[in-house]
């Protein structure tokens, strides 16, 4: 496959504002067709091994790689990261294609109803509702982004209830009451998901009284999951993974009932660890990989009282500096 060269703008020009619609197809359809040859016979090795299941952390992970770019601005690095996101999209697309279920052509098409029924404001009544619009909005917003948002949310009610209905006659049977956990997304974070899951199913009265009854709770899943993982039988691996899957959610809300999300003390803890690690590269008399293991932990216990040091130093400037300002308004 020839791939086209890259077009540069020169330094001179003006900054592109406006897609390029003939060219972003032509580089859509060939990235189509590079996936499509690495899942075909012949084709990557690697690439032809993976499921849905086997993939799909990859995509949480350019998700939140997309997500950090945007958090630093650098949109050198968002471009890459947009692109590895896209990627995801043509995997799974091109999985369910080989699978005889949708194409990558059934996403773009649904994407573009969806775009078309959801904006009457921009593409007029009719065309929305041939692109499955059955609210009644006011296409007149006048500029208004809350009239855009208050549209959007009806349209979204009305697809809803045409889908339910249209599933109800296909199949009663298939559509049982909505459960109280419904509400809760489950596109979110595993741990904001199993906090919010924790919250639902306490308000039905489905939830440990305090923090404290939820110690021995860890305790007992630690043991059973120890238990699992002592056989070494690799059979026993999705076992291992579920008992390791209850611990996290009994912890998760540990963190509930202190009032703690575990999300950002996680994400909190991570950062500690970065820094600490750091300290340990830099503290370090040969590389990390040639010390012993008790080298090893006398450099990261070294490293935990140098930052704790550092941060008390801060914090006893910041509170002297506070100190004028308190008395100057007293």
């Amino acid at each position: 496959m020839e791939l086209k060269p890259e077009r540069s703008r020169p330094d001179n020009s003006t900054p592109q504002t406006l897609t390029d619609p003939a060219r972003a197809a032509s580089l859509f359809q060939e990235s189509v067709a590079i996936m499509a040859r690495l899942r075909a016979p012949g084709g990557c090795p690697w690439d032809r091994e993976q499921s849905f299941d086997s993939i799909r952390k990859y995509t949480l992970e350019e998700a939140y790689e997309v997500f950090d770019a945007i958090e630093r601005r650098d949109f050198a690095h968002l471009t890459e990261e947009l692109g590895d996101l896209l990627l995801q999209v043509l995997f799974y697309a091109e999985m369910a294609a080989n699978e005889g279920r949708f194409t990558i052509a059934d996403v773009l098409q649904a994407l573009n109803r969806k775009l078309v029924r959801r904006h009457p404001h921009v593409f007029g009544d009719e065309a929305a509702h041939e692109a499955g619009n059955r609210a009644e909005v006011d296409a007149n917003v006048a500029g208004s982004s809350a009239a855009v948002l208050r549209n959007w949310d009806q349209i979204k009610a009305a697809e809803k209830r045409t889908q339910n209905g249209e599933a109800a006659q296909a199949d009663e049977a298939a559509n049982p009451p909505a459960s109280r956990l419904d509400g809760v997304m489950r596109a979110l974070p595993a741990l904001a998901e199993a906090a919010k899951l924790g919250g639902k199913a306490r308000k039905a009265g489905f939830d440990w009284p305090t923090w404290r009854e939820l110690l021995p709770k860890v305790a007992e899943e630690t043991a059973e999951l120890e238990a699992e993982a002592a056989s070494d039988d690799p059979a026993r691996q999705p076992a291992v993974a579920a008992e390791l899957g209850d611990l996290l959610f009994t912890v998760v809300n540990l963190g509930r009932h202190l009032g703690v999300d575990a999300e950002m003390a996680l994400r909190d803890c991570n950062r500690r660890f970065r820094q600490r690690f750091r300290a340990m590269e830099l503290a370090a008399p040969r590389p990390l990989e040639e010390l012993s293991p008790d080298e090893l932990e006398a450099l990261w216990a070294g490293a935990k009282r140098k930052l704790a040091a550092e941060a008390d130093a801060r914090s006893a400037v910041e509170s002297a500096s506070a100190q004028p300002a308190e008395q100057a308004r007293s």
